[in-house]
């Protein structure tokens, strides 16, 4: 995901007052740092689209050639996403990533975003093209080795799914919903043994949580056995004539 906290950071003028995510506090700054603050504001309160879209004007703020334009429009992008809008938020990563203002993990993460925006809308040609040239710069990142663990199932390839997952499981190995993902691999390639394993690990890891009751409910339909039966009568089928 893109890092919103090193992305604002780079993008604050230096004279600007500290950025405060809050409400109501976003006065007495400049007009890129006025948005900046108002988009944070609604990215924390979780008003995603509002918060995608103050990104944007954001980065038509800043003055032309600035490279904090690129890195609020990645902002921007990764707010689209978490909107449901993978269509804009693929536009305002591919308008960021043409520039030169994202730069090493910075521009690692919206290459990952711009893969799941893809992968949001079906392209999972872009989509793992994507994941590819994110992994040059943020190869240590786990959830790039989840996503593309993910990504290889829908691209029907349990080979790749396996080799991303154990990645992600090698920076991560007690990471519920790592552990969680490693058991829905190995179920699509069909090592159920494996599967019932990393479930049962991510079950212990998140008693309470989302990830370990995904993993308990996946591991009680492992269980419940077939009870379906095709019953076909052997009894002669009479003549219509007759």
């Amino acid at each position: 995901m893109i890092l919103l906290a090193a992305l604002l950071s780079a993008a604050q003028p230096a004279a600007s007052p500290a950025v405060t995510a809050e409400a109501g506090q976003c006065g007495n700054m400049d007009d890129a740092g006025q948005k900046i603050c108002e988009a944070l504001a609604a990215q924390k309160a979780g008003r995603f689209t509002e918060a995608a879209s103050t990104f944007e004007s954001a980065a038509l703020a800043q003055k032309p050639g600035d490279a904090a334009a690129d890195r609020m429009l990645a902002a921007a992008g990764n707010m689209w996403i978490a909107a449901g809008e993978p269509g804009k938020a693929a536009v305002a990563l591919d308008k960021a990533l043409s520039g030169t203002g994202l730069l090493a993990d910075q521009r690692g993460e919206a290459l990952l975003d711009r893969a799941r925006a893809a992968e949001a809308q079906g392209d999972f040609k872009t989509a793992r093209a994507k994941v590819t040239a994110a992994s040059v710069t943020i190869s240590g990142d786990a959830f790039l080795w989840y996503f593309s663990a993910a990504l290889a199932i829908r691209e029907q390839d349990a080979t790749t799914a396996k080799i991303a997952i154990g990645k992600a499981l090698a920076l991560e190995p007690n990471d519920p919903t790592v552990l969680f993902e490693a058991g829905h691999v190995y179920e699509f390639a069909g090592e159920d043994d494996k599967a019932r394993d990393y479930w049962t690990r991510a079950s212990n890891a998140d008693p309470k949580g989302k990830s370990g009751d995904a993993a308990r409910r996946a591991l009680a339909m492992m269980d419940v056995p077939l009870t379906v039966t095709n019953k076909v009568t052997k009894e002669p089928i009479e003549d219509e004539k007759n």
